[in-house]
């Protein structure tokens, strides 16, 4: 009769070697697992912000009111005032911080809001800035819209921003222009002016 020889040694061994393997397999899927883990919180920030950015352009912008054209003498018109409050839904909107783009058939002019000058009126590069209606100075003190009941009138020295410095070159009549008012969230508002064929008599217009 044959006896089979066994060596309890060589099972341990192979025991050992598994357990080495399955080891390593476990950590190498729980170092997976943490890479997955980080890479999915980082893209679900990433998502959060982005998302949170095109929510602020789309609702933290201004909405016009009204758009009027004043200072007319027989080249056109001299100045544009628009009135403008927060869009609906919009948070506190920082007016100073505002870009304003006048475009014409003269061209394209980027202007800034003017903290020195006055308010009521602006300069080629500049753009005015007053409250018409704010309960709480916050227009008048930090050029801030932070209450929908809140106005503020943007004055634009159309004759001064279509010809630099010179002084002659107004709005005229039948012509028209476009304002995009663009705030710090990046939100956008556009606003066309036309203006009426013809201005003879009339000390100020509407838009």
């Amino acid at each position: 009769m044959l006896t089979e020889l066994t060596n309890g040694d060589d099972r341990g061994q192979v025991g050992i070697g598994t357990l080495i393997v399955f080891i390593a397999m476990v950590l190498v899927a729980a170092i997976a697992a943490g890479v997955l883990i980080n890479t999915a919180g980082f893209l679900q920030s990433s998502a959060e912000e982005t998302g949170q950015q095109s929510s602020d352009q789309v609702t933290n912008r201004l909405q016009l009111v009204n758009a009027v054209g004043e200072n007319i003498n027989d080249n056109g018109i001299e100045t544009v005032r628009l009135t403008v409050k927060r869009a609906p839904g919009a948070a506190n909107i920082d007016i100073g911080s505002t870009i304003a783009q006048w475009v014409d058939s003269t061209g394209s002019y980027d202007l800034t809001v003017d903290d020195e000058g006055d308010p009521t009126t602006a300069d080629y590069q500049y753009f005015g800035v007053d409250e018409v209606q704010d309960d709480d100075s916050s227009i008048g003190d930090s050029q801030v819209l932070n209450d929908p009941s809140d106005r503020a009138r943007l004055t634009f020295n159309a004759q001064s921003i279509r010809s630099g410095q010179d002084t002659d070159n107004a709005l005229p009549e039948g012509s028209t222009a476009t304002i995009r008012l663009n705030t710090q969230s990046g939100g956008t508002t556009t606003v066309r002016l036309v203006v009426p064929e013809t201005l003879s008599g009339n000390s100020a217009v509407t838009l």
